[in-house]
C-alpha cells in the first residue's frame, strides 16, 4: 500500500501522466500537460491580435519548440488556427464556440454572490447586489453587517436613483432614456413619454454620477438616505461592455470611511472589478 501512495503523491514532469500535490490532502488529480498545453490557449486569449510561434512561447513561459507539438493539437480540435500567410497563431472556431457557450452559462448573480459574500466578511459591512428592475435598481441580494446597521434595505427594496449610491451606479452607465423608460409613473411623469424637464434632469444626474465612476470607479453617498451611513456603488459589465449589476457596501460612519481611496472603497472596486473579469469585460 505504501508504494501505490507514493505513486499517485508524486508529481510527474509532462505528457499527460496523472499529478497531484501532497501538500494538499484534497488536492485532485490533474494533468501535467494539459496545464503546460493550456497557458498557450490562455496566451492568446489575453492577446488582442495574432501572435508567432516565438511570442507565442515565450507568453507561456516555454521554448517553441516545446509549444509547436500542442498548436498541432490544438489545431486539429479547432481550438487553434494558423494563418497560412503569415505563420501567425489565433484562437480556433472550436474556441469561440467555446466561449460563446460560456457566455451564456453565465449568471451575473450566481457569479457575483460569493464575492459579495467574501467582501462583506473581510470588511464586515452590508454588501447588496441589485438588478435594473421595471421600476429602477433593485435589490436582489443582502448580506447584513457584521454590527447591527438600521436601514431598511432589503431583498425587493427598490433604491432612490438619486439619493442613493447604488441609483447613482446604474445612472451613470445607463442611458437617460433607458431609465426614463423604467420609472414608475409617479416619479418621473408618463414612463411612456418622459416630459422635457424630466429628461433633462436626468442627463445632468448622469453627468455627475460617470464622472464620479471616470474619476473613481465607484460612486458614494454620505449620510443619505439615512444620517450616519455611508456608501459606495460600482457597476459590474458584461463581456460586451454592458452594466448588468451593482454591489453596494454601506455602514455605519464610524466603519465606513466616505473617502473615495479610503479601504472600504477600495474593497467595493476590487470586489466589481473581479466579477466584471468573471463575466469577461475587459476595461478600456
Amino acid at each position: 500500500m505504501a508504494s501505490i501512495q507514493n505513486r499517485t503523491d508524486t508529481k510527474t514532469a509532462d505528457h499527460g501522466k496523472p499529478v497531484s500535490d501532497d501538500t494538499n490532502a484534497k488536492t485532485q488529480r490533474a494533468v501535467q500537460s494539459a496545464a503546460v498545453g493550456g497557458r498557450l490557449l490562455l496566451a492568446l486569449a489575453a492577446h488582442p491580435a495574432p501572435m508567432t510561434l516565438k511570442d507565442l512561447a515565450a507568453q507561456a513561459a516555454m521554448p517553441p519548440s516545446r509549444a509547436h507539438p500542442y498548436l498541432v493539437s490544438f489545431a486539429r480540435l479547432g481550438l487553434v488556427q494558423q494563418d497560412s500567410d503569415s505563420g501567425r497563431y489565433a484562437l480556433g472556431p472550436a474556441a469561440l464556440q467555446m466561449g460563446l457557450t460560456a457566455l451564456h452559462q453565465c449568471d451575473p448573480v450566481r457569479l457575483a454572490g460569493p464575492v459579495a459574500d467574501a467582501l462583506a466578511a473581510r470588511t464586515g459591512q452590508a454588501v447588496a447586489l441589485a438588478l435594473w428592475g421595471n421600476f429602477g435598481p433593485t435589490v436582489v441580494r443582502m448580506r447584513d453587517a457584521r454590527q447591527p446597521l438600521h436601514v431598511t434595505m432589503r431583498v425587493g427594496t427598490v433604491m432612490s436613483l438619486a439619493g442613493t449610491a447604488t441609483g447613482r451606479a446604474f445612472a451613470g452607465v445607463l442611458p437617460p432614456e433607458r431609465i426614463a423608460d423604467a420609472l414608475s409613473a409617479s416619479a418621473l411623469g408618463d414612463p411612456g413619454r418622459p416630459a422635457q424637464a424630466d429628461l433633462a434632469a436626468l442627463r445632468a444626474l448622469r453627468a455627475e454620477a460617470r464622472a464620479d465612476l471616470d474619476r473613481h470607479g465607484c460612486t458614494r453617498a454620505v449620510g443619505r438616505p439615512i444620517p450616519g451611513v455611508n456608501a459606495f456603488s460600482a457597476p459590474v459589465f458584461d463581456h460586451a461592455g454592458a452594466p448588468v449589476l451593482a454591489i453596494t457596501l454601506l455602514g455605519h460612519q464610524d466603519h465606513v470611511n466616505a473617502a473615495w481611496q479610503g479601504p472600504m472603497a477600495r474593497a467595493l472596486r476590487q470586489a466589481a472589478a473581479e466579477v466584471s473579469a468573471q463575466l469577461g469585460y475587459r476595461a478600456g
